[in-house]
């Protein structure tokens, strides 16, 4: 089958791999479209520490069901779907609590194991997820979609909450769209004007350029001086949790989503003399999975608009050096794998 495969860092093409055989209980699955996530570019660039070479990325897709096992869910072949990607090890301490999210084994598709950039794959029956008439396209921007989900569900933002989210990529962008729909008024701070107006467009009620502007200053003048009930971090850096410790309100909450690849200094007094709740969010659960699904089904959200470009396979190279040299004006990359 064909398959898009990074045989080390910066090396990528499409190879011809054994076909995939479905195990009891599993289904095999045609990958209809697959989403260029930031932790496949890393995988490409050489920058993603739990990646092991050759690897297929992916872990952003939507399917057709070719075959599988009589259940209870409903699912037949033919079927669009969408799956989760996250294997946990159901023995550990975190997966006999109930957080498979937290599993202290996990191994994410495209990162610790091959993903969905290819033809097929097999999957658990009970990681497939009914896509209740969602299209391809919007299927594969449901994964992401949840990440944000439960970040924005383990700080309990509620309606009325003054919200920043800080960082304006997809999942900093699925977290303002989260917010929103709980009732919170979010604002969106950045780097990048191309950025800020996608946050405009998805219904933000202010947006920050941090590069011209004081961030604190200005969430001074936003909030009147009380500083904002949540702040969500979702890049990754140092200096963006330092602006949401800044700019958070005593008493106020932080979700730390970015996953930050370098230490961070400050005072922890700060979070005492504050009182500052600090969550940090990891993955996505079934029951986030669902949701998002309903919410897009709803039409109260149009995920689409998060798609700069769709990428045949056979141009997958293409797509992650456009996502690797991203200067701000691309948003979400989908590659076109099977819906022909």
């Amino acid at each position: 089958m064909k398959t898009v495969l990074i045989n080390k860092p910066f090396e990528i093409a499409v190879t011809d791999t054994p076909a995939v055989k479905a195990n009891e209980g599993e289904a095999l699955l045609k990958i209809m479209y697959g989403g260029i996530c930031g932790a496949d570019v890393a995988s490409y660039t050489g920058n993603q520490p739990f990646t092991t070479y050759p690897r297929i990325p992916g872990h952003e897709f939507s399917a057709q069901i070719v075959s599988i096992p009589e259940n209870d869910r409903g699912l037949k072949a033919g079927d669009i779907v969408t799956a989760n990607p996250y294997f946990n090890c159901g023995e550990c301490y975190s997966c006999k609590r109930g957080f498979v999210n937290c599993c202290t084994d996990n191994k994410t598709m495209g990162v610790q194991r091959d993903g969905s950039f290819c033809e097929y794959v097999s999957m658990p029956v009970d990681r497939i997820y009914d896509g209740k008439g969602l299209n391809a396209k919007q299927l594969a921007l449901v994964e992401p979609f949840t990440i944000s989900y439960h970040a924005v569900n383990r700080g309990k933002v509620k309606a009325g909450d003054r919200v920043l989210v800080v960082g304006a990529g997809p999942i900093g962008l699925f977290a303002l769209i989260s917010a929103i729909n709980k009732g919170a008024q979010v604002w969106v701070a950045d780097v990048l004007d191309g950025r800020l107006q996608k946050a405009l467009d998805f219904g933000a009620a202010g947006v920050i350029n941090s590069a011209k502007t004081d961030i604190k200053a200005e969430a001074d003048k936003i909030t009147a001086g009380d500083g904002f009930d949540v702040c969500i971090e979702a890049c990754g850096q140092s200096v963006t949790f330092l602006n949401c410790i800044d700019c958070a309100a005593f008493a106020g909450t932080i979700i730390l989503i970015g996953n930050g690849k370098k230490e961070t200094t400050f005072l922890h007094s700060v979070l005492l003399k504050k009182e500052l709740n600090v969550f940090g969010s990891r993955n996505s659960l079934k029951s986030d999975f669902m949701d998002v699904i309903d919410l897009i089904a709803s039409g109260k959200v149009d995920v689409l608009k998060m798609v700069s470009d769709i990428y045949p396979m056979e141009r997958a190279d293409e797509a992650f050096k456009a996502l690797a040299n991203n200067k701000g004006d691309l948003c979400k990359i989908l590659v076109n794998i099977g819906d022909r």
